[in-house]
C-alpha cells in the first residue's frame, strides 16, 4: 500500500510539473524571450562584424540594458561590475581600511576623526594629523582628490600601509604602520535623551548592522530612564527589507503583520512581528519627510496602521516596490522590481510613475511648486485610496507615501542661496577645519565635556565675518539680506560642526537639532498624554 501511495504521489507531482511545462501561456512567454534573445544576439554580431567603424560591443550592451530597464519602472536598475562592490559597502555595514574620517584641506590630507576601536586609533593617529606620505609616496600638494585617498588607504584586511604624518608641536614627521581591518559604517547617527524620560534615535539607513546598533542604543537609553521614544527617519532612503521588519518588530506585539509583498511572478508573502520587541509599550513618535523612503516607509506604515505611534513631519517619498538582485554573466547586476509591498492595512504607498521616469524624478520639485512642503492642505489625497488603521479605524491613505498625523512645514532657510553657496564651496566647513586646527588644544582645555562646551561656547560675529570674507575671496559675493535671514542657522551649523570634530556625531545633532521643529513637536505631543491619545483615535 505504501509503495502504491508513493507511486500515485509521484504521478501527481509529475503531472503537475508537466502541466506547468505545457501551459500555453508559459510556453508562449518562453518562446518570446528566446526569440528576442536570438534577435539581439544577431544584432550584436552584425554590428561587430559589419559596422563601418569600430564599435564597443560591451558598452552598447550596457546602454541597451539601461534603456530596457528604464522602460519598466524607476527602481529597476543596472549596476556595472565595478560599481557592485562599492554599492554594497554601506548596506553591509563595513569596509576594509584604516578607520579615519578625513578632508582634503589646503591640498593636504587632514584627519578629522579616527573611528573608535579602528586601526588608526589603536596606533595613536589623531584628529588634526596631516598625512603627507603613504607607502613612500609624497601626497602633499599634488592635487589630491577624495577618490585618490580611498585608493591609497583602503585595502584588504590584514594588509599594511606605511604613513608619515605631520603633527603640530612635533618637529619631525611621525611614522605609523597601520594594519588594515574591517571598519564599521554606522547607520545610527545619534542616540541621546531629549528630556528626563524621552529618548531620541536617528537612523540614516537600514543596513545589515542597524538592528544591532538600534538594540544597543535602546539598552543604553533604558539605563537613563527612557520611557518614550522619538525615532527619526528623516532623510533615510531605506535599505534591507529584513532590517525594516526587525526594527518594526521592536514596536509591535507578537504576530502583528509588519508588511506583505505581492507580485505577478511572486506569491503574496507576509512578514509578522515576534515576541522579541524591546519597545512594545510607551509613547512613540516617528519623524519622516520627503526623503524617507522604502524601508523607512515600511516602519512608519506599520506603526501608523497598528495605531502604535504618531507620525510627524511631511509626506514620505512613496517607494513601494521590492527589488531583487540578479547577477549577470560578467559580475554586473540588475536590481529588478519583482513585487509591490503593502502596509498591514493593505496600502501600497508607491507613488505613480506612469508618466515616465523624468516626471517621477521631478516629484520633489513638483511638491515644492504645489506648496505641499509648506502646507498640509496642499497634499493630494484620493478618497478611493482610503484605508482604516487596524486598531482604532482611523483613515489613512495609499497612492504615494506615508502621510503624517501631524504636519511640519519645511524650514525655508535651507533654501536661501547665499548660505548654500558657502556650503557647496566648502567655505563653512573649511573654516571649521581651520578654526579647530588652530584652537583644538584651547578648546579641549576649556571644555572638559560636551555639556561645558554647549553651555559656554558661542559663534562670534568675528567668526561669521571671517567666513563671509573667505567666501568673497572665493568669488561668492556677500548677500546681506540672505545672511541676516540665515544667520541663526549658520551659527548653529558652525557650532554643531565644531562639536562633532571635538566630540562625536552624536553631539553634532544635539546642537543642530536643539530647536528642531519636528523634535519639539514630538516632545510636545509625548508630554501631553491626552493629545497623544487623541491623535490615535478616529475622528469619524
Amino acid at each position: 500500500m505504501q509503495k502504491k501511495n508513493r507511486y500515485v504521489s509521484q504521478i501527481v507531482i509529475t503531472l503537475f510539473f508537466a502541466f506547468l511545462i505545457l501551459s500555453p501561456d508559459l510556453i508562449k512567454a518562453q518562446e518570446e524571450v528566446q526569440k528576442n534573445q536570438l534577435k539581439f544576439g544577431r544584432l550584436l554580431r552584425l554590428v561587430d562584424g559589419y559596422y563601418v567603424d569600430s564599435a564597443n560591443v560591451d558598452e552598447l550592451t550596457e546602454k541597451a540594458i539601461v534603456s530596457l530597464l528604464g522602460e519598466l519602472d524607476p527602481h529597476s536598475v543596472y549596476i556595472s561590475r565595478e560599481e557592485v562592490e562599492k554599492m554594497n559597502e554601506p548596506l553591509k555595514g563595513n569596509f576594509e581600511g584604516i578607520g579615519i574620517s578625513f578632508n582634503v584641506f589646503k591640498d593636504t590630507l587632514l584627519v578629522t576623526t579616527t573611528i573608535p576601536g579602528g586601526p588608526s586609533e589603536k596606533v595613536g593617529l589623531r584628529a588634526g594629523d596631516r598625512i603627507v606620505e603613504v607607502d613612500g609616496k609624497d601626497i602633499a600638494g599634488i592635487g589630491l582628490k577624495n577618490s585618490d585617498v580611498f585608493d591609497l588607504l583602503r585595502g584588504k584586511k590584514g594588509t599594511t600601509v606605511e604613513l608619515k604624518v605631520l603633527r603640530k608641536q612635533e618637529k619631525d614627521l611621525l611614522d605609523f604602520t597601520i594594519v588594515r581591518d574591517k571598519i564599521p559604517i554606522y547607520s545610527l547617527d545619534a542616540s541621546y535623551m531629549l528630556d528626563e524620560s524621552t529618548g531620541y534615535i536617528k537612523l540614516n539607513k537600514f543596513s545589515a548592522t542597524t538592528t544591532e546598533e538600534f538594540v544597543d542604543a535602546m539598552k543604553e537609553l533604558r539605563t537613563q530612564s527612557m520611557e518614550n521614544l522619538v525615532l527619526d527617519l528623516r532623510g533615510n532612503g531605506g535599505g534591507y527589507l529584513k532590517t525594516a521588519i526587525e526594527i518594526s518588530d521592536q514596536f509591535l506585539k507578537n504576530n502583528k503583520m509588519v508588511v506583505f509583498t505581492d507580485g505577478s511572478n511572486e506569491p503574496r508573502r507576509e512578514y509578522k512581528a515576534t515576541s522579541m520587541g524591546m519597545f512594545e509599550e510607551g509613547n512613540l513618535v516617528v519623524l519622516v519627510d520627503e526623503s524617507s523612503a522604502s524601508a523607512s516607509e515600511i516602519v512608519s506604515g506599520a506603526v501608523q496602521d497598528w495605531d502604535r505611534g504618531v507620525i510627524i513631519g511631511r509626506r514620505s517619498f512613496g517607494k513601494g516596490l521590492v527589488q531583487k538582485p540578479f547577477f549577470l554573466t560578467d559580475g554586473s547586476m540588475v536590481r529588478l522590481t519583482t513585487a509591490h509591498y503593502y502596509t498591514p492595512s493593505g496600502r501600497c504607498i508607491q507613488k505613480p510613475y506612469e508618466h515616465g521616469i523624468t516626471e517621477y524624478r521631478h516629484d520633489y520639485q513638483t511638491r515644492l511648486t504645489n506648496g505641499e512642503m509648506f502646507s498640509a492642505d496642499s497634499i493630494s489625497i484620493e478618497d478611493s485610496l482610503e484605508y482604516k488603521t487596524l486598531v482604532n479605524s482611523r483613515p489613512v491613505y495609499g497612492g504615494g507615501g506615508i502621510i503624517p498625523d501631524i504636519f511640519v512645514p519645511m524650514d525655508t532657510s535651507s533654501h536661501y542661496r547665499y548660505f548654500n553657496q558657502l556650503r557647496r564651496n566648502n567655505i563653512v566647513y573649511n573654516y571649521v577645519l581651520d578654526y579647530i586646527d588652530k584652537h583644538r588644544t584651547q578648546l579641549e582645555e576649556e571644555n572638559a565635556d560636551f555639556e561645558a562646551f554647549n553651555t559656554s561656547f558661542s559663534i562670534s560675529d568675528e567668526m561669521i565675518e571671517q567666513i563671509v570674507q573667505n567666501g568673497e575671496n572665493d568669488g561668492i559675493e556677500k548677500d546681506e539680506e540672505s545672511l541676516e535671514f540665515t544667520l541663526d542657522s549658520m551659527r548653529k551649523e558652525i557650532k554643531a560642526l565644531i562639536a562633532r570634530d571635538l566630540f562625536s556625531r552624536n553631539e553634532f545633532y544635539r546642537v543642530y537639532y536643539a530647536d528642531d521643529e519636528g523634535i519639539l513637536k514630538a516632545l510636545e505631543v509625548i508630554q501631553n498624554q491626552n493629545e497623544y491619545n487623541n491623535l490615535l483615535v478616529s475622528k469619524d
